[in-house]
């Protein structure tokens, strides 16, 4: 049965790669940029390359999050069932440290654009049969620090990423158990993909962007996964594929998720 299947940061790296493979099996997909020109050029790219129509666009810069949340909105209106959310979009390097609110970037692209997406398209997740979130998680897990969380401490760029990874896997955790009936998994794709973010970053890779497409595609589709909800995957674990594992113990730490939902949404309250 085909579906309806959304990648946020899908212009490039694994992204884009899911999406031509979800694309070659025929579902309907929509790709997700912050470039209108990007995210109309992947478009014809995939249509052509899968001979499917059923490619679509989304625009929207996930730094700010009046603007995620507008495409929400449009989203919410025009798309009334969607089978598959997959929250990729991420940041690693950038030339901009800050948001124009004044909050860490990584913060906010990783973590909290996310959460404002899919809490903004929820009610039409849940208008499918069996609905699948799968976000994107990474090897790289630190405390969450509430001063970075709130802007008021900048760290590294490594640092920042990895607070803003694990507060992603925490928050998909939680969300997992609120929402029983949609199969949601945290999951690390593979460190130092092929991929734009790991060669900008680190100048070099370990492995395929194949690696990350793969298991991106068998955890959204695959009947094999639809009963692995509020579980994180970890395919650093294996050559060809990994398997389920434990995230950083706050993960799992429910007075740490309290107090990291208790700041969150005290923060999307002042930008909203």
């Amino acid at each position: 049965m085909h579906k309806t299947i959304i990648i946020t940061g899908s212009t490039d790296g694994i992204g884009k790669g899911a999406a031509l493979k979800f694309a070659n099996e025929g579902h309907t997909v929509y790709i997700h940029g912050r470039s209108k020109a990007k995210v109309d050029k992947v478009v014809t790219e995939i249509k052509e390359a899968s001979n499917n129509t059923n490619i679509k666009g989304l625009v929207a810069d996930f730094s700010d999050l009046k603007a995620v949340k507008t495409l929400a909105a449009e989203i919410k209106k025009e798309v009334l069932v969607i089978d598959v959310l997959v929250n990729n979009a991420g940041v690693f390097k950038s030339s901009v440290e800050k948001t124009k609110e004044g909050l860490d970037l990584r913060m906010v692209v990783n973590y909290l654009a996310p959460i404002v997406f899919t809490n903004g398209i929820l009610s039409n997740i849940t208008n499918a049969q069996s609905p699948r979130i799968i976000n994107l998680s990474s090897a790289a897990q630190s405390p969450v620090l509430e001063a970075v969380l709130t802007g008021k401490e900048q760290v590294s760029d490594n640092n920042s990423y990895a607070q803003s990874k694990l507060a992603f896997t925490m928050w998909s955790f939680y969300f997992a158990k609120q929402h029983q009936n949609i199969t949601t998994i945290a999951v690390n794709p593979g460190s130092l993909l092929n991929t734009k973010m790991a060669n900008e970053a680190y100048g070099q890779h370990w492995s395929s962007a194949e690696k990350g497409v793969n298991i991106i595609f068998e955890l959204a589709l695959l009947e094999a996964y639809k009963n692995n909800s509020e579980q994180y995957f970890d395919n650093d674990k294996g050559d060809l594929k990994g398997c389920f594992s434990e995230a950083h113990p706050d993960a799992y730490d429910e007075l740490k998720i309290n107090s990291l939902l208790y700041l969150t949404n005290a923060l999307l309250q002042r930008i909203d």
